[in-house]
């Protein structure tokens, strides 16, 4: 499996990811090199860390952590969804509510976006790959393409102001949603 199709693989776990950090930074809520940084790096770490933890538990405990990762998952985005849209349409800009992309918010959207590289994991221990250069490649692709989306949710920001908190918050929930109606369907 180590061919491109590993990098395809990579690129469609890091959409989750990438969908948050542009609407955290077009929120103007995660601003500044370090911020970035911090999403980037974050982000990339845990989609690199979620498939090597799956791979190494294995089959033995996917039938109860599938019961209920997407529920944790969708809660935890709606939740910080939530507070996006309710901030965006507060009148005090300097009401706005914390760093996403500092802290336990920061750990806590990085765990609900690479849950589903945990179930790939989890895959991936059923065959012959050489699962540390497959995670490194996971990590590497996510955080590259968190840092383009982080910079363009830069620009949206810069452009519609706290509109773009609003629509941040949305597309949480959004990207909640899909993890849910994901795990129904299959």
């Amino acid at each position: 499996m180590l061919d491109i199709s590993v990098v395809f693989v990579a690129v469609a776990l890091a959409m989750d990811a990438c969908a948050v950090a542009a609407g955290a930074r077009a929120a103007g809520r995660a601003r500044g090199g370090r911020a970035l940084f911090r999403l980037s790096f974050h982000f990339g770490l845990f989609q690199g860390l979620m498939p090597l933890l799956g791979w190494l538990v294995g089959r033995t405990v996917v039938d109860v952590v599938a019961a209920f990762d997407h529920w944790l998952a969708f809660a935890v985005l709606a939740v910080i969804g939530g507070r996006m849209i309710r901030e965006g349409l507060r009148d005090d800009p300097e009401g706005r509510g914390p760093d996403p992309s500092r802290g336990v918010t920061l750990i806590m959207l990085s765990l609900a976006t690479s849950i589903d590289a945990l179930a790939v994991g989890f895959g991936l221990a059923l065959v012959d790959v050489p699962i540390m250069t497959v995670a490194l490649t996971i990590a590497l692709v996510t955080a590259v393409l968190v840092l383009a989306a982080a910079l363009l949710g830069d620009r949206l920001g810069a452009r519609f102001g706290t509109r773009a908190e609003v629509v941040g918050g949305v597309i949480l929930i959004l990207v909640g949603v899909r993890i849910v109606l994901e795990h129904r369907i299959f």
